[in-house]
């Protein structure tokens, strides 16, 4: 839910947000959602609950500042970095919340953290991933790092992670991203 509300304050769209328990959908989200995943989105007649989907509808719904890139070779490579983001790297995550303590937990934390900073020397050619601008990429791995530390993950600071510890500051400084934070996830890096 975190990058859809990421999308959500990029975009200037004032919305009502329910904070729902995923353990204990409502039947209003249940007959908007026959899956009963969050996040859903609600627009008048309309019912959205893939957050990719999500997002995709907001930056074409609300066209400024796109999100994605105008050519289509561009917007191709765009989804499918979102694609391996959720493949990659939410599998990790997904994995070690699901089991903090787990005896494979550790080795989902120590992948996670070195495939991170392994991608670190893209933050130097580019201030966003793989791109001059904000896009939606950057709104799927930010809520991610964002929680490194709940994760149990510490990025050490050296000269080769500058570069992505430059671009976690840059995202986490966005007037958007800031706004896009509950006051739980606020607690996270307080």
């Amino acid at each position: 839910s975190h990058r859809v509300r990421i999308v959500l304050a990029e975009k200037g769209v004032t919305v009502d947000i329910e904070d729902i328990d995923s353990d204990n959908v409502t039947e209003e989200i249940l007959e908007a959602n026959p899956y009963g995943t969050l996040p859903t989105l609600v627009d008048r007649d309309l019912a959205l609950y893939e957050s990719k989907v999500v997002m995709e509808y907001l930056d074409e719904r609300f066209p400024h500042p796109p999100l994605l890139p105008v050519y289509p070779v561009a917007r191709a490579q765009s989804r499918l970095w979102i694609h391996r983001i959720e493949k990659d790297w939410c599998t990790l995550v997904d994995g070690i919340i699901a089991n903090p303590d787990g005896k494979k937990t550790d080795a989902l934390r120590k992948e996670f953290k070195e495939s991170l900073i392994s991608i670190s020397d893209i933050f130097v050619e580019m201030p966003y991933f793989m791109s001059e601008e904000f896009t939606l990429v950057d709104c799927c791995l930010a809520p991610m790092l964002w929680r490194l530390p709940q994760l149990g993950i510490e990025i050490p600071n050296t000269r080769q992670t500058k570069p992505l510890m430059d671009y976690m500051e840059r995202i986490f400084e966005r007037p958007a991203f800031q706004e896009s934070l509950t006051d739980l996830e606020r607690e996270i890096r307080a």
